[in-house]
């Protein structure tokens, strides 16, 4: 199946904006044109979940660009790719710890704000 530009955006949660910043710093190398339009298949969507998953989770651009590199290299990439991924991962690890560590402290103000507004105080 293809795709307009808005409908790949839609149907990704991303901007025509994006999209087209993406394909124009060339990380999405297999974009097809039709009458000079953007037309996106199943595998452009595909790519567009993984890149927008790495660019979330903090992959330099540059380093996107080097992993779909390596992508378009084949099976003598394997392990590059997947040192990549799991640094990422790690990376995403931390992100999440420290996200835990936040909401730690948010959930103590909530109780705080309760126990405050329940006692009829409204000191901070």
């Amino acid at each position: 199946m293809t795709y307009s530009i808005s409908q790949a955006a839609e149907k990704m949660g991303l901007s025509v904006h994006a999209l087209r910043f993406y394909d124009k710093e060339g990380l999405l190398p297999n974009l097809q044109r039709l009458g000079g339009r953007r037309v996106f298949s199943d595998e452009d969507l595909a790519w567009l979940q993984t890149l927008s998953c790495l660019k979330e989770t903090g992959m330099p651009l540059k380093d996107i660009r080097r992993y779909m590199e390596l992508c378009q290299q084949g099976d003598d990439s394997l392990r590059e790719r997947q040192e990549m991924i799991l640094k990422q991962k790690e990376s995403v690890e931390v992100q999440i710890s420290a996200l835990k560590a936040h909401l730690k402290v948010i959930e103590r103000k909530i109780a705080y704000y309760d126990n405050a507004i329940a006692a009829g105080t409204k000191t901070l």
